[in-house]
């Protein structure tokens, strides 16, 4: 078939084409993000030629199906990856035909993770090719063996070329695949080099068409740049059906899997996981892990329960304010948003009388988890306070609730699955906002609960026995 070949930059942030190379995208204001791109393109004959045989009866185009033909994908009918966790974090398990993208930062646990999930399904029964452009087969080896993964399941193959790739799935026909990574995979017919804008699209977009027509779910692990931002264009995103992030620090034991974007399921759960010498093992009780090593009669510090996805949390807030010696004093968050912490500084400032304008204030959350709700919020403002008036926070108390600029403490949402983990966890205090009051058993949880309507209220309330 006679084929055009035509040169384009595409922007790897927003997917913005423009036949000529621009320093700042048009499409999203990115500077320095538009990278060559090569189209290839059927020539008007080829395209005439085979309208001509589809209009004889040549070709067999496929036909639309009735919505209500279409069979449904029930809960039972996915596959289980063998981790709870990771199967939570799906949405339930793994959907026939998903393609599923991995991202995280390099020796974050992206390979092993899906080493041990191959190893459940090659012994549950079905095949999983595992294709690598980065590692030999024998290295493969080496950490199958470190993981106690054995099965001749499991087919290994070194290949980068895609089109070939597809040509092994439809043959060996496996019950999943593993491509590890897309950044590694190239397609013969783009000139380009691996891991450009027009390789990953063009790789991913036949990967896609090899998982959804054989029904095989298809892993793809994705490298992240030094922003933390997967690697590659951002159509990629929106090409896969669901975008999975591997998060942790190598030097800590601790890992957090999220769900960025799920076709099949919730995008608010969370999968905890604990790296050790024989693999990742996941972690049965993780409100007792993020408070293992909290100190009591501790200024500065204070628990507060969240909802990731279906599951309360319990986790530490802890916070220092140390007098700045600087202009402009420092503010230094880890594990929340910056600006919402800002906010309840300027909060705590205005409504409770607290002059923090001199001090460096720093907030964390201990074991690496990452808090995004504003049921936070007012743990937040407590144990600032309690650092800046060096008074310590009742060891017994949790305390949940959203801080207003009014300095009003505000309802958040299942409050009741907060306290039933609280009371399990052996605390016997609970400071929240005075609305959420309602509709409390409170006689049920076995847990004092104490309702505030602000700030104010809630940093006096904190500190008493």
């Amino acid at each position: 078939m006679a084929k055009g070949i035509q040169t384009r930059h595409v922007c790897r942030e927003c997917g913005y084409e423009t036949p000529k190379w621009l320093g700042k995208c048009p499409g999203c204001d990115a500077w320095g993000t538009l990278e060559e791109s090569v189209t290839i393109t059927p020539s008007k004959t080829a395209i005439a030629r085979t309208n001509g045989a589809a209009t004889l009866g040549l070709i067999t185009r496929a036909q639309p199906t009735r919505l209500t033909d279409v069979p449904s994908v029930a809960l039972e009918g996915r596959l289980s990856a063998g981790l709870t966790e990771f199967d939570r974090v799906l949405g339930g398990g793994i959907v026939p035909g998903a393609l599923i993208l991995v991202g995280g930062d390099p020796g974050i646990g992206k390979s092993t993770l899906l080493t041990q999930a191959a190893g459940f399904l090659a012994n549950a029964g079905g095949t999983v090719l595992y294709v690598s452009g980065e590692e030999s087969a024998t290295q493969i080896k080496l950490r199958a063996e470190r993981l106690g993964v054995a099965s001749p399941n499991i087919l290994l193959h070194n290949e980068v070329d895609v089109t070939l790739i597809a040509s092994t799935i439809a043959s060996e026909r496996p019950s999943v695949v593993i491509i590890d990574s897309i950044q590694t995979m190239t397609h013969p017919e783009i000139d380009s080099a691996a891991g450009s804008v027009s390789q990953v699209r063009s790789c991913t977009a036949m990967l896609a068409q090899a998982a959804k027509g054989h029904g095989i779910p298809i892993f793809l692990v994705g490298h992240v740049t030094k922003e933390g931002a997967l690697a590659g264009p951002r159509v990629l995103e929106h090409m896969v059906d669901t975008v999975l992030t591997f998060e942790g620090d190598r030097h800590y034991a601790y890992r957090v899997l999220r769900a960025v974007k799920n076709r099949f399921g919730s995008t608010d759960e969370l999968g905890l996981f604990e790296m050790r010498e024989e693999g990742l093992a996941q972690v049965a009780n993780p409100s007792e892990m993020f408070l293992s090593e909290r100190s009591e009669r501790v200024t500065g510090s204070c628990v507060s329960p969240i909802v990731e996805g279906t599951r309360p949390l319990l986790v530490e807030v802890q916070a220092l304010c140390a007098p700045s010696y600087l202009a402009s004093p420092r503010r230094t968050f880890s594990g929340v948003d910056s600006n919402r912490v800002n906010l309840i500084l300027a909060v705590l400032e205005k409504r409770a009388g607290l002059a923090l304008a001199k001090y460096d204030v720093f907030v964390n959350i201990a074991g690496g988890v990452r808090v995004d709700e504003p049921s936070a919020d007012l743990a937040i403002a407590v144990a600032t306070a309690s650092n800046f008036r060096e008074i310590a926070v009742n060891e017994h108390t949790v305390v949940a609730g959203e801080v207003g600029l009014g300095g009003e403490v505000r309802a958040v949402g299942h409050m009741e699955q907060r306290l039933r983990e609280a009371g399990r966890m052996g605390f016997k205090r609970a400071i929240v906002s005075a609305r959420s009051l309602a509709g409390l058993s409170r006689a049920r949880l076995g847990i004092e609960v104490i309702g505030v309507d602000n700030v104010h209220q809630a940093i006096d309330k904190a500190f008493r026995s």
